[in-house]
């Protein structure tokens, strides 16, 4: 029998490098604003009371400094360790909600890159009421500076195709349907892009809905976006 009041869980990746950054650290445990670059994912979703679960996804080489984050920043999050690609790591995080996915107590998962410090608690409480009523939804900004690739790859055909989207995270689905193409993926071998185009390929029966990004959810991958987040937060506080 499903629960009479199931919750959102939330799945935080922090697999990655920082290698571009310039950093001799893994980049989400770089300071920004005071407090790591990760800390500040964990805080959003923290706060949302539609979601009862937290999941933070680390390297095995990052549990300790995960933990010593995680001590001051984020009590009763779960740690999980993920694996050597993101649809490995989003998969060990699956598997461990899997009991409270199949008994109904987790009806909706919000995955999230840990290097997106600054996607707003209005933009994932909006991507889960999507993923809840229609099963799946991705943010995204609409983009015009594009251009088409030319048959030989090394020459410009024009401008893109109308209608295309950047997409970010947090992505959200329902929980049942995002486990099980995610087991299906695992036995094919399949390594997506992103969590969307996972469920694109093995659960194309469900939908998923576009939803306005914001500018100011860009990922932390070189040293000027860290220099350009710091400067985003400072606005923020000074009302700028």
């Amino acid at each position: 029998m499903q629960p009479p009041h199931p919750a959102a869980a939330a799945v935080v990746l922090a697999g990655g490098s920082g290698t571009r950054v310039g950093a001799g650290r893994n980049k989400v445990y770089l300071p920004l604003g005071g407090r790591p670059v990760l800390a500040w994912s964990l805080a959003t979703f923290a706060g949302m009371p539609e979601v009862g679960t937290v999941v933070l996804v680390v390297r095995a080489e990052d549990r300790e400094p995960a933990a010593e984050l995680l001590a001051e920043h984020g009590p009763g999050v779960a740690v999980v360790t993920g694996g050597s690609t993101r649809q490995e790591s989003e998969l060990a995080a699956l598997r461990h909600l899997a009991p409270r996915i199949a008994d109904g107590s987790i009806d909706v998962v919000l995955l999230h890159d840990g290097a997106r410090p600054l996607a707003s608690r209005t933009l994932a409480e909006e991507v889960l009421r999507v993923a809840r009523a229609d099963g799946g939804a991705v943010p995204g900004l609409r983009r015009h500076d594009l251009a088409g690739a030319g048959p030989d790859a090394d020459t410009l055909a024009g401008p893109a195709p109308e209608g295309l989207v950047a997409v970010q995270t947090p992505q959200g689905f329902r929980a049942g349907p995002l486990l099980a193409a995610y087991e299906e993926a695992a036995r094919h071998g399949f390594a997506g892009t992103d969590t969307a185009s996972c469920l694109e390929r093995f659960a194309p029966g469900v939908p998923i809905r576009w939803v306005p990004g914001e500018e100011r959810n860009f990922k932390i991958t070189y040293a000027h976006d860290l220099v350009a987040a710091e400067h985003a937060l400072r606005g923020e506080i000074s009302g700028v």
